[in-house]
């Protein structure tokens, strides 16, 4: 278990890092997570991989440490009802209010790339339905790692398992020897790009929805408000922010209204409501 002083410095740094909060109880499960990156640095144990980052000056080993910790779980089509209501209401009315021009889609937070694909997914349905939506969907994450295994589209049983039906399965999938892999169509529906929540995503341009499910809790509600206040930066009028089920606003988010885990900019809620 790592001492106190060891928990405290990973803590301050990757919060400095990424936001996230990390709280003492988590001990156990922050060293079980730090130990692949310990064996591939050459280290015998999480504690000398600490060690080891309190001295090297180019904080190679600190960006390690945060990229293994600070990122949240991630499955297909997680939180169904949310999905449900993107495909059902929330799709139909950005692809309504652009007209023929492109609805964009942006996964916030997008980890191992499921959360995307799910939206891929989803897209492909509306095709094969005959609707021809003019989707672009835009992953980020603040993990050069992660977004490269995104990128590769390969999955093991226990992550095709979590939430993917096996209707998706046979119909985007094929096995890669003890992996699966996604369509070359889906992967190449996907742009993926490194970004930290931390910083203005101004340069990603503006989006209809925006997925930021389950990725608030990271952080203290002062950062979280800030996080939520930055992506709304770049929301479309009427778009909408896709959380987690059971997630609130955070208590010093302004100007938001949440309904059934998505949230609107009150102006755009009221404008609808006066319509």
């Amino acid at each position: 278990m790592l001492n106190d002083a060891e928990f405290a410095l990973v803590a301050r740094e990757v919060k400095q890092r990424s936001g996230a909060v990390l709280t003492r109880d988590m001990g156990g499960a922050v060293e079980i997570r730090l130990h692949p990156p310990s064996r591939r640095e050459g280290f015998g144990s999480v504690g000398e991989l600490i060690g080891a980052a309190r001295i090297r000056p180019d904080g190679s080993l600190w960006n390690q440490i945060t990229d293994t910790l600070a990122h949240a779980e991630t499955r297909f089509f997680r939180d169904r009802a949310q999905f449900e209501k993107l495909r059902g209401e929330i799709l139909p009315n950005a692809l309504a209010r652009r007209g023929h021009e492109r609805v964009r889609v942006w996964s916030a937070a997008c980890a191992t790339g499921q959360e995307p694909y799910s939206v891929a997914m989803l897209v492909d349905d509306m095709r094969n339905e005959g609707l021809n939506p003019n989707v672009e969907i835009v992953a980020t994450d603040l993990s050069p790692r992660l977004i490269d295994k995104a990128r590769a589209g390969l999955y093991t049983q226990f992550e095709i398992q979590r939430g993917l039906p096996i209707r998706k399965l046979i119909a985007h999938f094929e096995k890669a020897g003890d992996l699966w892999r996604i369509s070359d169509r889906l992967r190449a529906g996907v742009k993926y790009e490194q970004h930290n929540l931390m910083k203005h995503p101004g340069h990603l341009g503006q989006f209809d929805i925006v997925l930021l499910a389950n990725v608030l809790p990271l952080f203290d509600p002062e950062t979280a408000a800030a996080v939520l206040d930055r992506v709304a930066d770049l929301l479309a009028p009427g778009g909408a922010i896709m959380l987690g089920a059971g997630e609130t606003l955070p208590e010093s988010a302004n100007g938001f209204t949440l309904e059934n885990g998505f949230a609107h900019r009150a102006s755009d809620a009221a404008r609808v409501a006066a319509a």
